[in-house]
């Protein structure tokens, strides 16, 4: 069925009330929501949470929530058939950090977290959507991207806390920039999903702690990064602020490449 056919039967598929976005909601402030879909192109269940993924993306249908979406390829189902072209032992060893805060049934493909505090089955659509409504009822922090310029495969920005917090936050978070290809296919010819064509959104493909920032005040930090490869294109470039303690996402901006 052809992408956008695709999405378009998914939204009406989907129960009354599921997707609460309206063609008023579009026009009012949101609050960004960071997406991280934990997944492998080597699992079977994974394709519905991709597809559930995409509609997030480019749908954006949960009112009051600019929803930031990656996908972070574990690599733990390489050995079996596939090895996904996506795959990296860091993002199995950061979906492992979520499991440990977690405290559930370990890691598992596909799973979705939410700004760093919900952990779920990722083709879950009611899951989502309560998860979603949760986090954007919390005060986000300002963060902002700004004077991106890319030179080859290298890449620099500023990213910015743009004003004190007033939350009555205090101490660090750690700062992280990822460079995400807005959209990718593969055609698996092995392993539990041999014959499918598969796609997939906002695959990160660099994802790198630059850093601390502290919660008191304003703050800017003057970030380069160096990709591996000079082929990725249609991308984009994600910041998020996340707790040390507990996981959770306090800032997260985007910023198309």
């Amino acid at each position: 069925m052809p992408k956008l056919n695709y999405i378009a039967a998914l939204l009406l598929v989907a129960p009354a009330g599921m997707w609460l976005s309206t063609a008023a909601d579009k026009d009012a402030p949101r609050v960004p929501v960071l997406l991280e879909l934990f997944t492998s192109e080597g699992c079977s269940s994974c394709p519905p949470a991709d597809r559930l993924l995409e509609v997030l993306d480019q749908k954006q249908p949960v009112a009051g929530a600019d929803l930031i979406v990656l996908s972070e390829h574990v690599d733990y189902w390489d050995r079996l058939g596939w090895k996904d072209p996506y795959s990296s032992s860091q993002y199995t060893a950061r979906q492992q950090e979520y499991a440990g805060r977690f405290s559930r049934d370990g890691a598992y493909t596909p799973q979705l977290v939410v700004d760093g505090q919900f952990g779920f089955v990722g083709s879950d659509r009611r899951e989502a959507v309560a998860a979603i409504q949760k986090t954007i009822l919390e005060r986000k922090l300002p963060l902002a991207i700004s004077n991106v310029l890319r030179d080859g495969r290298q890449i620099r920005a500023r990213i910015e806390l743009a004003s004190a917090d007033d939350g009555g936050r205090s101490g660090q978070a750690i700062l992280y920039v990822a460079v995400a290809d807005n959209r990718k296919e593969s055609q698996v010819s092995r392993g539990e999903n041999a014959g499918q064509t598969l796609a997939h959104v906002g695959v990160t493909r660099l994802l790198k702690q630059v850093g601390t920032i502290d919660l008191g005040g304003a703050a800017a930090k003057d970030v380069t990064l160096t990709l591996n490869s000079d082929e990725i294109g249609g991308s984009r470039l994600v910041a998020f602020l996340q707790d040390p303690r507990s996981g959770h996402v306090l800032g997260v901006a985007a910023h198309k490449l």
